[in-house]
């Protein structure tokens, strides 16, 4: 049975836990940052989280709840409001459930363990453990699963405590690291690579990390990704694209799309001699908007971006 748990409030908010724990709602709310009247509004209103309660009517909330309003406060940082945040979640979890059986609950699990021994590297600043914690999961598991499902999520716990004391600085040791990391990996792919599409971020729509992982999951040994900065124009993208003529070009944000985006994606689509792409969660978000254009939505799902993207590329790949 699960145990009800009563942690000192001395306790790191970070520190493992075992999966199968139950939280009181104080304690929800110390390890989020999100205060017990918006989780309660969260569920009375909005519906994104289902606590357990107990017989004198108490709420309970396990780690998978913890973890869904993490989620739920990345939305709303990206700049989703939280009335839509139910239907993006949801649509997400139908799109998990195309590509597989739900996810493994030990499998979840494990990456929280792997997390764990993140986190004990990286608030003690240890290089070399940290190194041999990034080679043993690469050697263990798929690209995607190596970021989407442990590196990023541990990075965007940091980011988003980073106000707290000392927090700042571990966010940055980790951040620094992954960079590095990914960059090195970039290289030694390059003496292989024939063609090349160009990315680059929407505005200021993500950090430069997220953007380092969507380049090595489009990329392959043959396929190359060239990057441009944070910050280019989009009315600019037109003479890079005519300089470079890379196979396609891809843009990249993780926030909620304006409602001008469309119509700018498209007007830019027609001045493109190679195809144009939204990848991201902004293509998540806006994906029916784009329906019938010439603009192609990839996505934030590492274990389809690359498949997608030959897709809608087709005849503009060499084979």
């Amino acid at each position: 049975m699960p145990v009800i748990t009563e942690l000192a409030p001395v306790a790191n908010a970070l520190d493992p836990v075992p999966q199968d724990e139950l939280f009181p709602i104080r304690e929800v709310a110390r390890l989020t940052g999100i205060n017990p009247v918006t989780l309660r509004a969260w569920e009375r209103r909005y519906g994104l989280i289902q606590p357990t309660r107990t017989e004198s009517g108490h709420r309970l909330y396990s780690m998978h709840d913890v973890e869904a309003v993490r989620e739920i406060l990345g939305w709303i940082e990206r700049g989703v409001a939280v009335s839509k945040v139910g239907k993006i979640l949801a649509k997400n979890r139908t799109a998990q459930a195309q590509l597989k059986a739900p996810p493994d609950e030990g499998l979840q699990g494990e990456y929280g363990q792997w997390r764990d021994q993140l986190q004990l590297a990286v608030s003690a600043f240890d290089e070399p453990q940290l190194e041999r914690l990034y080679g043993q999961i690469f050697s263990s598991y798929a690209l995607p699963v190596v970021f989407q499902q442990i590196f990023l999520p541990f990075w965007k716990q940091l980011l988003q405590e980073r106000d707290a004391f000392g927090q700042t600085c571990e966010w940055l040791f980790l951040d620094g690291f992954l960079r590095a990391r990914i960059t090195q990996r970039r290289l030694l792919q390059q003496a292989t690579q024939t063609q090349h599409l160009l990315l680059c971020a929407l505005n200021q729509q993500c950090r430069e990390l997220e953007l380092l992982v969507a380049a090595l999951l489009l990329g392959n040994d043959q396929l190359g990704v060239r990057l441009l900065a944070p910050g280019a124009p989009l009315e600019e993208l037109t003479l890079v694209c005519e300089k470079l003529k890379p196979v396609a070009l891809v843009v990249f944000s993780n926030h909620a799309p304006s409602a001008e985006l469309p119509r700018r994606l498209k007007r830019l689509a027609l001045t493109l001699d190679c195809p144009l792409m939204l990848a991201g969660d902004a293509a998540d978000l806006a994906q029916d908007s784009f329906s019938g254009s010439p603009v192609a939505c990839l996505g934030n799902d590492g274990r389809l971006l690359h498949k997608r993207l030959r897709q809608f590329l087709g005849g503009h790949l060499d084979t």
